[in-house]
């Protein structure tokens, strides 16, 4: 069956195939769970604000991207589900996927077409990566740092090995409290070749070697959960480097014009997108979709790139990337995907984090506590 065209206010026509009750009726109100900071504040703006003047519904928003998988499979043994919508990275949609807490969709079914004629599918391409996953944008997560630190005498940093040297930049490090990202930059700083990483990690050596890697600075480092964290502790001067996701970097650097640079070297492509929870009740699943299908689509994700810096996810919407829509400044030269930003980067193995991440996790987490 082919998806009807969406149509705009009360009489929006569904967005999906036979998800919606006899009546077509829709939840009135739906929960979005995502991370907070810039970037929920660019989603916001790009998809649920027009989205809730064009149908009137209300749109409660969840700050808990980072806590996702845990509290899914908490509200799914329950069978309480209480969120519609959730945020997560393309690794965790995976593990979710993998284990029937996330729904399985067809992407042609369920997405409006690209406006060059393209189907969902051939829109987003590879980022596609997996039956449950919707891609949304491409980021990266990189390292920001003071740009005015008396100690490093004009010396800025420009390897990501600069984070380990103490010596020529001293100061207080931030870095995610999860490994994903740390292990893989402490292997390639310890002299591990980048095509190497995930095989030095298949062992226990070798997640070994890159915890004892990261003990050299871990005295030196506050440890984040929320990628806004970075931003403040460089704008307050509590940390001299720090990593987090590029778009919180822009904000800080461009919006609040804070002393602060950004280090592109190394730094670690990702995906991003949405899954739907599986088990919705029909009302909620259809409202769901529509907003999926509005929000999706090829304006929508090259609207978000007018707030904060990533990269939309489908190919048709990189041609309508303009400029800030408050400053003004073309908003490509700011992509993690530009040419003269992804110099050195690394690309995420999501099936192996899809794999492991539980595991590693752990001993990571037990690191920590040491």
């Amino acid at each position: 069956m082919k998806l009807k065209t969406l149509m705009i206010g009360a009489t929006s026509a569904l967005a999906l195939t036979g998800v919606a009750n006899a009546e077509g009726h829709m939840a009135d109100s739906m929960t979005i769970v995502s991370w907070g900071g810039a970037y929920q504040t660019s989603q916001q703006k790009a998809y649920s604000e027009p989205y809730a003047e064009e149908t009137g519904i209300q749109v409660t928003w969840d700050e808990s991207s980072a806590e996702a998988v845990a509290r899914l499979r908490a509200m799914s043994e329950a069978d309480n589900v209480t969120w519609d919508l959730v945020d997560v990275v393309a690794a965790d949609a995976m593990r979710l996927c993998d284990e029937g807490i996330a729904m399985e969709i067809d992407h042609d079914e369920v997405l409006a077409q690209g406006d060059d004629g393209s189907s969902a599918t051939e829109d987003f391409g590879e980022l596609i990566i997996s039956d449950c996953f919707i891609p949304q944008i491409v980021y990266s997560t990189t390292f920001g740092y003071r740009t005015d630190v008396a100690e490093w005498n004009g010396a800025e940093p420009s390897s990501v090995c600069d984070v380990w040297n103490t010596e020529e930049f001293p100061g207080q490090r931030a870095l995610e409290k999860r490994p994903i990202g740390n292990v893989e930059w402490a292997l390639i700083c310890d002299g591990v070749a980048y095509e190497d990483v995930y095989d030095m990690l298949e062992t226990e050596e070798g997640v070994a070697r890159a915890l004892a890697k990261l003990d050299e600075i871990k005295d030196n480092t506050i440890w984040w959960s929320a990628g806004a964290e970075t931003p403040q502790l460089l704008a307050d001067g509590e940390i001299v480097i720090g990593s987090t996701y590029n778009g919180r970097l822009f904000s800080v650097i461009e919006e609040q014009d804070q002393p602060v640079g950004m280090l592109w070297d190394y730094q670690m492509f990702d995906l991003d997108g949405w899954i739907v929870p599986a088990g919705l009740p029909e009302d909620r699943l259809a409202r769901v979709m529509d907003f999926l299908h509005f929000a999706t689509d090829t304006q929508r994700l090259a609207d978000q790139a007018k707030y904060i810096a990533y990269g939309p996810a489908r190919a048709s919407s990189a041609p309508l990337v303009s400029t800030h829509e408050e400053l003004g400044i073309e908003m490509a030269p700011h992509m993690p995907t530009d040419p003269a930003n992804s110099v050195n980067t690394f690309l995420f193995n999501y099936e192996w984090w899809a794999d492991n991440r539980d595991d590693i996790d752990a001993q990571f987490q037990s690191w920590l506590l040491q």
